[in-house]
């Protein structure tokens, strides 16, 4: 695993906790009990049920060390201490796109935070990257897969 801090937010890093209180808590259990009630089926070599859990105890295994890591390279920002008319990570900026005049709100998020459903995108993404150290009313291009968005800086909160 690299050894590169990761800035998080407070809240990313709270996130991340519980999730993985989740996962080495009820989580291993239920597959503990899904192997548990396969094996009980008898030969291994045939069954679905086993290699199903097996995979999925994997998964999660594997998904508890990437957490784990994450916390343990984890410097988290002093959002207090940022500039509240900068486009900085932990900041939810509202953009209105010239082309269209739709108006979108994300926050700028650590990639390990990132969530689309929850309008929470990485600073390093295309988007993300383009906002990045911009202030109110600065338009800004993000070049995407689709083409080149512009959109102007209508809001900037914390």
């Amino acid at each position: 695993m690299a050894s590169d801090y990761i800035n998080l937010t407070r809240k990313g890093r709270d996130k991340m906790c519980e999730d993985l209180e989740v996962l080495k808590g009820p989580r291993r259990r239920e597959i503990a009990k899904a192997l548990a009630e396969a094996r009980a089926h008898g030969d291994l070599s045939e069954n679905a049920e086993y290699d199903a859990a097996k995979e999925a105890q994997v998964m999660l295994e594997k998904k508890i060390s990437q957490i784990e890591d994450t916390l343990m390279r984890a410097r988290i920002i002093d959002e207090e201490s940022m500039p509240k008319d900068e486009a900085l990570l932990g900041a939810t900026v509202t953009v209105k796109d010239k082309a269209s005049g739709e108006v979108c709100c994300y926050v700028l998020v650590a990639e390990e935070e990132a969530d689309f459903e929850e309008d929470k995108i990485s600073a390093t993404s295309p988007v993300g990257k383009a906002l990045l150290g911009h202030k109110l009313g600065d338009v800004v291009n993000a070049k995407v897969p689709a083409g080149i968005l512009e959109y102007e800086i209508t809001e900037i909160t914390r």
